[in-house]
């Protein structure tokens, strides 16, 4: 398995297909959600994924908005759920922030069913659940790293 960070102007024409055909499989498909996947955040992110056997099996995008740092479009390969790949993709994910965005607070909104797996990363919940894309998510923040 092979882990790649890069700036969406560093992707291949290849791996960018790949991302969005896996993003595509988890979240729209896996989710049976509607809603326009690729958006100008992908222009701006840092792009994290794992390639196993010419498979994206892991995928992650971090990027600014207003004075935080977020990520999202986090997920893993239905295939390789249960062994680590989770831990192993957030590990990367936070080792990436704390690298490139070390004084930033880190703010996300994660789907309510995976609160408790973001909580042990060090993150906290901030309020009651909102519907995002017909999906209830929570709030969670981190402190700068």
């Amino acid at each position: 398995m092979e882990w790649k960070q890069k700036k969406f102007n560093e992707l291949t024409t290849k791996e960018l297909f790949q991302i969005y055909q896996f993003r595509s499989q988890v979240f729209t498909v896996g989710q049976n959600r509607i809603y326009q996947d690729p958006d100008e955040n992908d222009l701006v992110a840092t792009h994290v994924f794992a390639i196993n056997n010419d498979d994206v099996v892991a995928y992650a995008r971090i990027f600014i908005e207003d004075n935080f740092v977020t990520f999202g479009r986090v997920a893993t390969s239905p295939s390789y759920r249960g062994q680590g790949l989770g831990q192993q993709l957030m590990d990367t994910v936070m080792q990436t922030i704390q690298q490139n965005y070390p004084k930033k607070l880190i703010e996300i909104h994660a789907q309510d069913y995976v609160e408790g797996f973001y909580q042990k990363f060090g993150f906290t919940s901030q309020g009651a659940p909102v519907q995002i894309a017909g999906t209830p998510h929570i709030k969670m923040t981190h402190p700068a790293m």
